[in-house]
């Protein structure tokens, strides 16, 4: 019998088309193997051999977390954060292999199985509808490699690298480690990688606490990133996320009754902005950024290799408040909007943004664009034309921004007109930062004006002079003169009250002086006192910026930041110790191994006496029980203990506020970031109407929440009997008959020299 096959076997050959068509089958396989060889010995790139496996390492995103863990940003190159197997729930690794893979138990990498199918009904059968043949594990591979174009069958050959990579894949790991590889790699929309950043994204809330539905919406991107996002096509996602439920009551992973009542849910997402731009507190994320690129200098990997930031998935644990950072965005906007509308109503026809043509001017030269040209050696005139040139932009608008065919003239223009504010708060005793705003909106207004900006402090100023009074030995009950006065040797200055002049007989104490910030008594303190003591005592506040050593400096002329500001208030409930604000309280590598941790700057001894701070104190709150916050009360309706100062600068520039609570200080400042625009008038501009609202519409939503009951229903102390006694005084008084009419009145002296 064998005999006989082996003779039919041989005439068989003879025939010539026998013979060439074996010949063919032999080479076409004999090619093959070879082609297949090349990819497997690396010919056509490199495979991970087994050691490249077993050590994977992908990029992570360093988080930014509050004081509480609460994720508030991230610093990365892709965004994703690793998380482990026992942090998936069930039910998304059901509705994963459920769509992406029922076999995925049962095969070693590659689904034999699914390949046939594919061969048959797909390609033979042109039945698209039958599905694919990647697995899981194939997808990992594919997301952990990525893919090479080649010249030639560049699809077969990278399908191919990634049918070794798998088999690898799955003799090195689990199915549980291949799942958790998976989740931690595969890319989501919106430029997402990893299930845990895309839950924190999508629904702001860790993988182990997404819900079925969030869950099954999660998964159904994964069949295409873009048409099927949530965010921007909602309806369309549902519909994916239910075919998503309907596998998985195919495969029994959940029952027909449970996919039907996920179904009858909307997708509810809960988006949170990540990127650099956008999300809570991009400001504050930034200084934590550049304060931690300085930081990392100073503290090295074990090998001695410099941290990255944006690949190495550090933790940054900030003394940020989530929930008070994002009341405090609220409040601003609230306010801001409505300031910004009065503030243009006020102009009319003619304001300055868009008829003083030398500010203009002067504002299109300073352009980085402009600059440019002229470095080139372009003339003015096509500098001119360059920047006349429309295009679409995007514009900031408080209504909601818009779309406009707008040139960089016409920008400059529309950005002018724009106020701005800065606002700080921080815990007075450690200077732990809890809410912070840079400005109006970090898309369109780069500037920090907590860190960078120093502007006119206004009478913000005044309370280091009445604390250096105080200290130096004068008595709270003091009384001044509020006239004015010409001081000859200072070209005749003569400083001003924001109001019309007083009554030139009517004198009032420190503490009415202060809490109605009468300019006129404020340089005759300072006058008194003496400069070089004011000077003294703001150093020990921890006030470092160059001050004018001048008079007006009383009326608070130079230019200070509000996180220095803020960190010099706090002496005034920190028991006379000033504090620099910080916001960084410790760093972690990706394995929660402390790399650094920083307490508190305070200073080591008072910057002045107990007695001068609860004076001080008592001053300030009359500021806001009868003074010039006094709207706290009366507008705002607030009830807690509050002191503050309110502050104005020279035509009306500046508009300040600080707000002091036992357990938290505030200042906020509101401006144009041009300086050569201010506000239209005093009435408008002052820092009760410009500054003040942002601080009370805070309170008044803290108010509302029992979360920051420790706040905002703590009392300050009674002060000593000491200091009630040395207040207990007739807040202003008028010149006796005797002295009104044989007294002299001098309107004219020499301000006292050094």
């Amino acid at each position: 019998m064998l005999v006989d096959i082996i003779i039919m076997i041989k005439k068989l050959l003879k025939k010539k088309w026998i013979k060439w068509t074996l010949l063919l089958l032999g080479g076409i396989l004999f090619t093959f193997l070879c082609f297949y060889a090349s990819i497997y010995f690396g010919f056509f790139g490199k495979l991970p051999n087994n050691k490249a496996l077993s050590s994977l390492k992908q990029a992570e995103a360093t988080q930014v977390l509050d004081k509480d863990g609460h994720l508030i940003g991230k610093y990365y190159v892709y965004d994703r954060q690793p998380i482990t197997y026992r942090d998936l729930p069930q039910h998304l690794i059901d509705a994963l292999v459920a769509t992406e893979d029922v076999r995925f138990y049962e095969h070693d990498g590659v689904d034999n199985t699914s390949l046939l199918r594919v061969f048959f009904k797909t390609i033979l059968l042109r039945d698209k509808s039958s599905g694919g043949g990647s697995t899981i594990t194939l997808q990992l591979a594919k997301n952990l490699f990525g893919r090479k174009k080649h010249r030639i069958f560049s699809t077969v050959i990278n399908k191919l690298k990634e049918s070794f990579v798998a088999k690898r894949i799955e003799n090195i790991y689990s199915k549980q480690e291949i799942l958790t590889l998976y989740f931690n790699t595969v890319p989501f929309p919106d430029n997402t990688y990893g299930i845990e950043s895309a839950s924190q994204k999508f629904f702001n809330k860790p993988t182990h606490q997404l819900s079925l539905s969030e869950s099954t919406t999660l998964i159904g991107t994964l069949k295409a990133n873009h048409s099927y996002n949530p965010r921007l096509f909602p309806e369309r996602s549902q519909l994916r996320r239910d075919v998503v439920l309907k596998q998985m009551a195919k495969y029994e992973y959940i029952i027909s009754d449970q996919a039907d009542q996920t179904m009858s849910q909307n997708i509810a997402l809960d988006y949170q902005h990540f990127n650099h731009d956008l999300g809570l507190a991009p400001y504050f994320r930034e200084a934590v950024k550049k304060e931690l690129t300085e930081i990392l200098k100073k503290h090295k990997k074990p090998d001695s290799s410099l941290y990255d930031i944006y690949n190495d998935g550090l933790i940054i644990h900030t003394t940020l408040d989530y929930k008070m950072q994002f009341l405090a965005e609220e409040a601003m906007k609230d306010h801001m909007q409505i300031l910004q509308n009065e503030y243009e109503k006020s102009f009319g026809s003619t304001p300055p943004w868009q008829t003083n043509k030398d500010l203009i001017e002067k504002t299109i030269k300073d352009l980085k664009l402009y600059k440019n040209y002229k470095e080139q050696g372009v003339a003015e005139n096509q500098i001119k034309d360059s920047l006349s040139i429309e295009k679409e932009i995007e514009v900031f608008e408080w209504s909601g921004n818009s779309t406009q065919k707008i040139s960089s003239i016409d920008s400059v223009q529309h950005y002018l007109k724009f106020l701005n504010t800065g606002m700080i708060s921080i815990e007075p005793t450690t200077g732990a930062v809890r809410a912070y705003l840079g400005g109006i909106d970090y898309r369109y207004f780069k500037y920090d004006h907590v860190s960078q900006s120093k502007r006119q402090v206004g009478s913000t100023f005044k309370p280091f002079v009445y604390t250096t009074a105080i200290e130096n030995g004068m008595k709270p009950c003091s009384y001044f003169s509020t006239k004015e006065i010409t001081y000859t040797n200072l070209d005749n200055w003569t400083p001003k009250n924001a109001s019309k002049e007083e009554d030139p007989y009517l004198n009032f104490t420190l503490e009415k002086a202060l809490s109605t910030s009468v300019n006129t008594i404020a340089v005759k303190v300072l006058n008194e006192v003496g400069i070089q003591k004011v000077i003294e005592q703001v150093r020990k506040l921890g006030i470092t910026d160059s001050l004018s050593e001048k008079p007006a400096m009383a009326l608070g002329t130079d230019g200070i930041k509000i996180r220095d500001l803020a960190g010099a208030y706090a002496g005034y409930v920190n028991d006379g110790k000033a504090v620099k604000p910080y916001y960084i309280s410790k760093i972690e590598d990706k394995n929660g191994t402390l790399i650094a941790s920083f307490e508190p700057q305070i200073s080591e001894t008072p910057a002045y006496s107990d007695y001068t701070r609860q004076v001080l104190l008592e001053m300030m709150k009359s500021t806001v029980e009868q003074g010039t916050a006094s709207r706290l009360r009366t507008t705002y309706k607030l009830e807690n203990d509050i002191a503050g100062k309110t502050g104005t600068t020279q035509d009306n520039k500046d508009g300040w506020f600080v707000g002091i609570t036992p357990r938290l200080v505030t200042v906020t400042w509101v401006g144009n970031d041009n300086y050569n625009i201010g506000f239209k008038t005093t009435a408008l501009g002052q820092g009760a109407n410009t500054a003040l609202p942002i601080f009370a519409k805070l309170y008044q939503k803290m108010n509302q929440d029992a979360t920051f009951d420790r706040i905002t229903k703590s009392k300050f102390e009674e002060p000593s009997e000491n200091v009630i006694e040395d207040l207990d005084c007739k807040p202003e008084k008028r010149d006796n008959v005797f002295k009104r009419l044989f007294g002299k009145k001098k309107k004219k002296k020499e301000f006292r020299k050094e």
